[in-house]
């Protein structure tokens, strides 16, 4: 279940394994998720992030395996993740994405491209 998992923290590894699925240094990934160098630095020590932590790079991968599947590939998704986007008024996608009603938009705009209502 994803909530407990969720509320204690994810390991630090799964936050590893999103950069790696974004391709993102580290040091431009974790302030998108809110994550300061001494913080990310901490939780490296102990091992886990926060629940407020887990749930952030929750959402970033649950948008980067919508955006793949729409997109017809990780690497296609994760570009479109990365770039300007006209629906989002120019915005980048990740970014537009560091709040929950910035990744709904972000999920909307996806859903439409997948059902060719692109705007």
């Amino acid at each position: 279940m994803l909530i407990p998992s969720l509320k204690a923290g994810l390991p630090v590894h799964e936050l590893d394994a999103l950069r790696c699925g974004l391709d993102l240094p580290m040091e431009r990934l974790a302030p998108m998720l809110g994550i300061s160098k001494a913080t990310l630095h901490r939780r490296k020590a102990t091992g886990r992030l926060d629940a407020a932590e887990s749930d952030r790079v929750v959402r970033f991968a649950r948008l980067l395996g919508r955006a793949a599947a729409v997109m017809e590939s990780l690497e296609a998704g994760r570009a479109w993740l990365t770039c300007a986007q006209f629906g989002l008024g120019g915005e980048i996608p990740l970014a537009y994405a560091e709040t929950e009603v910035g990744a709904r938009e972000v999920e909307d705009l996806l859903g439409r491209i997948e059902h060719g209502v692109y705007s």
